[in-house]
């Protein structure tokens, strides 16, 4: 009987704690959804900056995965206020500052092709 009732408050503690946590998110302005993405985009931000500092060797399809998983960090990370990622600015800066290389060094190449 007696670890029914822990169990029981134990579960009522975790389900409280992430009611509190859900608040916290609406009170701020958050969407659940936007910050489940952005813990996600986090994840994927830290493999990106890793590709971001070899950006020079990639291949025409790793450039096109890292453009394309890029802009899905972007689009994760605007949708939350920057004091919250701003720990993370560093590795956004650097894997912005990649993708903007990337998109430029395509886009010169493609005009050069299409000038020809």
């Amino acid at each position: 009987m007696g670890f029914a009732i822990v169990i029981y408050l134990l579960l009522l503690l975790i389900f409280g704690l992430i009611a509190f946590s859900i608040f916290q998110l609406k009170l701020a302005g958050i969407k659940v959804k936007d910050f489940w993405s952005f813990i996600q985009a986090n994840q994927m931000l830290d493999k990106l900056y890793v590709f971001s500092k070899k950006y020079q060797k990639m291949s025409p399809q790793e450039q096109i995965v890292f453009l394309s998983e890029a802009e899905k960090v972007f689009d994760a990370f605007d949708k939350i206020p920057d004091m919250v990622w701003e720990d993370e600015y560093r590795k956004y800066s650097q894997v912005l500052d990649t993708y903007k290389n990337i998109r430029v060094a395509r886009w010169s190449t493609r005009n050069i092709g299409n000038n020809k």
